[in-house]
């Protein structure tokens, strides 16, 4: 059973984006390994910008320097 783990920022996903997400890597994994998308596990986890770090900083300090 292939699981796959979507880790993203938590700023405005929609709920058509992420079954977009969840239909895409399924999808993937039929395609690239044959494996079968009925036993096919996604998870989308959404962490808060204050707890996502990039360079020493965190994206929600990033996002405001418009970075």
């Amino acid at each position: 059973m292939p699981y796959i783990n979507i880790r993203i920022t938590r700023d405005g996903v929609t709920p058509e984006q992420k079954r977009q997400l969840i239909a895409g890597a399924t999808q993937l994994l039929v395609d690239v390994l044959g494996k079968n998308p009925a036993t096919t596990v996604v998870v989308i986890d959404e962490v808060e910008t204050d707890n996502w770090g990039i360079s020493g900083e965190t994206v929600t300090v990033r996002r405001k320097e418009g970075r």
